[in-house]
């Protein structure tokens, strides 16, 4: 039950492995012409290696990262790490966020204090929450599972706890990636628990009741969709198909070579993101990205990370006939999002969708990118519910 202050402190010998490993990186060839076209390009990768190897300041961000309040506690056999940020004025609003593959908490690090003390951002102090942001297990610095049955169901059972464990008995619930699986599987399961669920994406994994059958009940915005997503998956998912088959395989590469694991995420930032194809256009930072990356390197959780895929093949967000919940819902729609549903496929399952925003900008990392107009999503639907 007891919960610890915790502080972000890396050894100085893992900055300098860091180092040496980046300086001594074999270089593999590369079709001339190119480009991007068969995954991360080659010299856009060799720019971003020469910084983090001696522009990227890791101190720096460390003690940006420490002036949050940390903590650790023991749940269901697992360390769980957050950040638990208070309002800045006495408030009966809570909400907590859970991050997605490849984020982490730090994708938070501009909403935290909008949303704790929105009066110093120009917005109204009685706007403001109490923030959780913690690490899913096998993620930073939460404990790695050591055994299979890990999955989205039961993050949301251990974040549940949590939040009791806080003292909070009600709360806003909001995610993208499987921050949105995880958010999705709290509504479902705890939902006297929630005032509301809020998403910026809708889970590939999420399948509500339907009939594809030719004769079946699917609208012909909801195929449409359907071909989109699987066309999208024939490109660019070859990334989820061998995390969620063989994880295992992938982690001894990306473990022991810290070039070989920016390669694997960085393809994901520019595709993702409402970067034009360019990370230099991002509206994050390459140290913001470098950060991100640097977490998973130091605490050495990319293959923990990456079966959270597995154990969503084996457990998705599939919902059965009937299955109904009444948890208010906000969608955030990012228009360089990965593919997203229709309002109806998402409404066969949630019955109180209550806000359904369409953004002018942004993509698949929303807090990073666009967190003003995350703020504003999420205080516009916190609005209209009962904490």
């Amino acid at each position: 039950m007891k919960i610890r202050p915790f502080t972000i402190e890396i050894a100085q010998s893992e900055i300098d492995d860091l180092n040496k490993r980046i300086s001594n990186w074999r270089e593999p060839d590369q079709l001339q012409a190119i480009g991007w076209a068969q995954g991360t390009e080659h010299e856009d990768l060799r720019r971003l290696m020469q910084h983090w190897r001696t522009g990227f300041d890791w101190r720096k961000q460390e003690a940006a990262w420490n002036a949050h309040p940390h903590y650790q506690t023991d749940i269901g056999g697992q360390t769980i790490h957050f950040i638990h940020a208070r309002a800045a004025v006495a408030t009966g609003r809570t909400i907590i966020l859970t991050h997605g593959w490849p984020g982490s908490v730090f994708e938070f690090h501009e909403l935290i204090p909008l949303l704790t003390d929105p009066l110093s951002h120009g917005e109204r102090q009685e706007d403001a929450f109490n923030v959780v942001v913690p690490s899913i297990p096998g993620y930073g610095f939460s404990s790695r599972p050591t055994r299979p049955g890990l999955n989205l169901f039961t993050v949301a059972d251990l974040w549940a706890e949590l939040m009791s464990r806080l003292g909070y008995k009600r709360y806003l619930a909001q995610g993208g990636d499987l921050g949105a699986s995880v958010s999705t599987c709290l509504a479902h399961a705890h939902p006297d628990s929630l005032a509301g669920v809020h998403l910026n994406f809708i889970p590939g994994s999420f399948s509500p009741p339907h009939d594809a059958g030719p004769d079946g009940d699917l609208t012909s915005e909801e195929r449409a969709f359907l071909e989109r997503k699987a066309g999208w998956a024939d490109i660019h998912g070859a990334y989820a198909h061998i995390q969620a088959t063989r994880p295992q395989t992938l982690a001894y590469g990306l473990t022991d070579s810290p070039v070989g694991l920016a390669a694997w995420m960085i393809e994901k930032f520019r595709d993702w993101s409402d970067c034009g194809g360019d990370l230099g256009n991002a509206a994050f930072s390459r140290d913001d990205m470098l950060a991100n990356i640097s977490l998973y390197w130091f605490t050495r959780t990319v293959a923990s990370s990456m079966r959270l895929y597995w154990e969503t093949r084996a457990r998705p967000l599939a919902f059965a006939s009937g299955t109904a919940i009444h948890v208010p819902l906000a969608v955030a729609l990012f228009p360089k999002e990965l593919p997203m549903p229709p309002r109806s496929w998402v409404g066969r399952v949630f019955k109180d969708i209550r806000q359904w925003t369409a953004m002018p900008r942004g993509g698949h990392f929303a807090a990073l990118e666009q967190p003003a107009l995350l703020a504003q999503d999420l205080r516009a639907f916190a609005g209209g519910l009962a904490f």
